[in-house]
């Protein structure tokens, strides 16, 4: 039988656990990396845990994915306190303001979101007062979107020429969120060109630079950012399902 990337509008409806939905997604997973002639160990799932509590993150780490990638500041810190990431490593995966980066550097392993120069400024001085290097990934606008934030792919090699200036920041991979597709496979190109960036980064040699993670793919789009080389894919609601977004005017 073919590989069975996508589930049918009917499938969906069918109410499932956590830990069932992952289990699908990880047969998604190792089908498209398989289709792709790789291997399915070499590609990570973050559970991209935005608008769900402490209870739901647990029951996803119980599940099986690798990591944890918050959103909000505010949702990271009520998380760390109640120790809902125990067992995963967590990333900071949203907008983050410089004005908040002393309440994320030093408390997630990773920050995938820096796309701006000042908040790598940012991000480098807090990490100097901390005495710690700081993980990030650099967050690239690939669709060169004027409604997104990220560097562009030709500011990238000259930014990292000067890396070297920020020593408590250590670049460990690339993270893109691509323009809203309409069909299957849109978003393809832009996959491609993450990964040919990748390669033409590590194909010279940076201070504090290993691009070991390509950051791409999310629930609607996964299958083709592993065709195209993803390493890493940030996934909220097809584990959690649906985020009801009125909680948010219920305070």
């Amino acid at each position: 039988d073919k590989p069975k990337f996508y589930f049918t509008d009917e499938e969906r409806k069918i109410p499932m656990s956590i830990a069932e939905n992952i289990a699908a997604i990880r047969a998604r997973m190792d089908a498209a990396a398989i289709a792709a002639g790789r291997d399915p160990q070499e590609i990570k799932l973050c559970a991209a845990t935005k608008m769900n509590g402490g209870d739901a993150v647990r029951e996803a780490i119980r599940g099986g994915v690798d990591l944890c990638g918050e959103n909000r500041v505010q949702e990271l810190t009520a998380k760390l306190k109640e120790d809902a990431y125990r067992g995963a490593p967590v990333h900071f995966i949203g907008v983050l303001q410089t004005n908040k980066v002393k309440q994320v550097v030093g408390k997630v392993d990773v920050i995938q979101s820096v796309d701006r120069l000042n908040l790598l400024e940012a991000i480098q001085k807090e990490a100097a007062k901390q005495g710690i290097i700081q993980d990030i990934f650099l967050e690239i606008n690939i669709g060169n979107e004027q409604s997104k934030s990220g560097f562009s792919t030709s500011e990238v090699l000259p930014l990292l020429e000067h890396i070297g200036e920020y020593p408590n920041i250590f670049v460990r991979g690339l993270m893109a969120i691509p323009p809203i597709s309409k069909k299957i496979g849109d978003n393809r190109k832009f996959f491609q060109e993450m990964l040919q960036l990748s390669v033409d980064i590590r194909a010279k040699k940076y201070d504090n630079v290993a691009v070991e993670c390509l950051s791409m793919g999310m629930s609607d789009d996964f299958e083709d950012a592993i065709a195209c080389g993803s390493t890493m894919i940030r996934v909220g609601t097809a584990i959690f399902g649906a985020r009801d977004y009125t909680k948010l005017h219920q305070k």
